[in-house]
C-alpha cells in the first residue's frame, strides 16, 4: 500500500481520504480550516454524507488516517480543493495554486500528483508549469507524474459513487495516467479510462454542461407554460410519450457546485465558439428570479412559508443553490416568510429562523415547494385546498410523468 496526501478535507476530498484509508493506505489529510483538522483526527466528519463516519472512526482508531494543516511526502498527493467561480464568471483557480505551492517543497522524484478538483481545460498543463518553476531540480512531468482525474459523485451517494463509478484519468503522459490509475485500482471497481489530461479536463466539463443545457430546456419550458396559460409539467409527461423524446422536468433553478459552474469553465477557453451554453446558463440563473415573482405576485404582502433551501432533494447542502437564493430575494422584498429545512440546524445568513413544516403552512397564505424532499411527501393531505406553488414538481406531480 501507499502514502497519500489529501489537500483540501471538502465534499470529495474527506470521503476520498477515508475511503483511501479504508483499504490500507497510510493517509495524510490536509485543510487550512483547524476545525476541519481537529474533527477528522477526533474521528468525526464536519459534513454529513452516509457512512463516513463510521469510516473515518475505523481509518482513525485503526492510525490509517490523520489530518493535519500542511501537507507531507507521499506516494500520492490528490489536490480536492474548491476551484470556483469569479462574480464575471471566470474559473478562480487561486486555491488550486496555493495547493500546488503548498506541496511543491515536499515532492521526490517519482511521486504522482493527481488533481482532482473540476478545472478549465489547459489548467493541469499550467499546474505542472508552476510546479516546475518552483522545483527547477525535478522535471514536471518526467521525474514527477501528474494526471487529472475529476470526481463524479452525488452528494448523499459520494462513498458508494467513488467505488463504483467509471473514472476518466487523464496524464500529462500515458505513464501518468497509468501511475495515477493503480490508485483508483486500490478502490475503485468502476471501469476507469485512461487519456490525456486535457481530455478529462473537456470531459468532466461536457458531463455537467450538457446536462445543464438539458434542464435550461425544462425550465424554459416553464417560463413559457406560465405565460401562455399551459400547464408545462403536464405537457412535458404528454411530451414524454414519445418514443424519443425524454425532457426533464423542470425546477427553481439549478445549485451546487458542479452543474451551476462547470459550464462556465468549459466557455471560458473559448466564449465565442459557446452561445448555447451561455444561453443555456443564463435561463437558469434566472429561474429563481422568475420563481420568486411567481411566489411574491401571489401572496401580496401575505406570509409565504417555503419549503426547502438545499440544492437538491434529501441533503443539506446549499451550495449555489437556488431555493437559498429565491429565500434571500424574497426576505430583501420584505415579505413575512415561514422557512423550512430539515437538513440543516441554523439558518444560513440572509434567511429567517428555520420552522417545523406543519407550523411553518398553518398560517402561511401561499406555500412554495422549492425543493422535493421526501420528508415533505407527508405534507400531501395538508396541503389540499391550499394556495401553493410547486416549483419542485413534489406535492403535484404532472400524471404520468417520466421519472427523473
Amino acid at each position: 500500500m501507499s502514502q497519500v496526501c489529501v489537500v483540501g478535507l471538502g465534499y470529495v476530498g474527506l470521503p476520498t481520504a477515508a475511503l483511501l484509508a479504508s483499504r490500507g493506505h497510510q493517509v495524510l489529510g490536509c485543510d487550512i480550516n483547524p476545525a476541519i483538522v481537529a474533527s477528522v483526527n477526533a474521528g468525526r466528519a464536519h459534513l454529513a454524507e452516509p457512512d463516513l463516519d463510521m469510516l473515518l472512526t475505523a481509518a482513525a482508531t485503526a492510525g490509517r488516517l490523520r489530518a493535519a494543516s500542511a501537507p507531507q511526502p507521499a506516494d500520492f498527493l490528490l489536490l480536492a480543493v474548491p476551484t470556483p467561480i469569479t462574480p464575471d464568471h471566470q474559473p478562480d483557480l487561486s486555491m488550486l495554486r496555493a495547493a500546488a505551492a503548498s506541496i511543491a517543497p515536499i515532492l521526490r522524484a517519482g511521486c504522482c500528483v493527481i488533481i482532482e478538483s473540476t478545472i478549465p481545460v489547459g489548467a493541469t498543463e499550467a499546474l505542472a508549469a508552476q510546479l516546475a518553476a518552483l522545483r527547477p531540480d525535478l522535471r514536471c512531468p518526467g521525474d514527477i507524474f501528474i494526471a487529472h482525474c475529476p470526481e463524479r459523485v452525488l452528494p448523499g451517494r459520494t462513498l458508494l459513487e467513488l467505488v463504483e463509478n467509471a473514472r476518466v484519468i487523464g496524464g500529462m503522459t500515458p505513464a501518468c495516467a497509468a501511475r495515477a490509475a493503480e490508485l483508483y485500482a486500490s478502490f475503485s471497481t468502476g471501469p476507469r479510462h485512461l487519456t490525456d489530461c486535457r481530455m478529462a479536463e473537456f470531459v468532466k466539463l461536457s458531463e455537467n454542461a450538457y446536462r445543464d443545457v438539458n434542464i435550461a430546456f425544462a425550465n424554459e419550458l416553464a417560463n413559457l407554460g406560465a405565460r401562455l396559460g399551459v400547464d408545462a409539467r403536464a405537457a412535458i409527461a404528454l411530451a414524454n410519450h414519445h418514443p424519443r423524446v425524454d425532457i426533464l422536468r423542470p425546477g427553481p433553478g439549478v445549485g451546487g457546485h458542479c452543474i451551476a459552474v462547470d459550464p462556465w469553465f468549459l466557455a471560458a477557453g473559448a466564449p465565442d465558439a459557446a452561445p448555447l451554453i451561455h444561453a443555456a446558463r443564463a435561463v437558469n440563473d434566472t429561474r429563481p428570479r422568475v420563481v420568486a415573482d411567481a411566489i411574491a405576485a401571489r401572496a401580496q404582502g401575505r406570509p409565504v412559508a417555503l419549503l426547502g433551501l438545499a440544492y437538491k432533494p434529501d441533503i443539506g447542502d446549499l451550495r449555489e443553490s437556488p431555493a437559498l437564493a429565491i429565500a434571500r430575494d424574497l426576505a430583501a422584498r420584505g415579505l413575512p416568510l415561514r422557512v423550512v429545512e430539515p437538513h440543516i440546524a441554523m439558518p444560513p445568513p440572509g434567511v429567517a429562523a428555520l420552522m417545523d413544516a406543519r407550523e411553518a403552512i398553518a398560517d402561511a397564505a401561499v406555500i412554495a415547494v422549492l425543493v422535493a424532499h421526501s420528508a415533505f411527501l407527508q405534507l400531501r393531505d395538508a396541503l389540499a385546498g391550499r394556495d401553493v406553488i410547486d416549483a419542485a414538481g413534489l406535492i403535484s406531480p404532472a400524471p404520468a410523468a417520466s421519472a427523473r
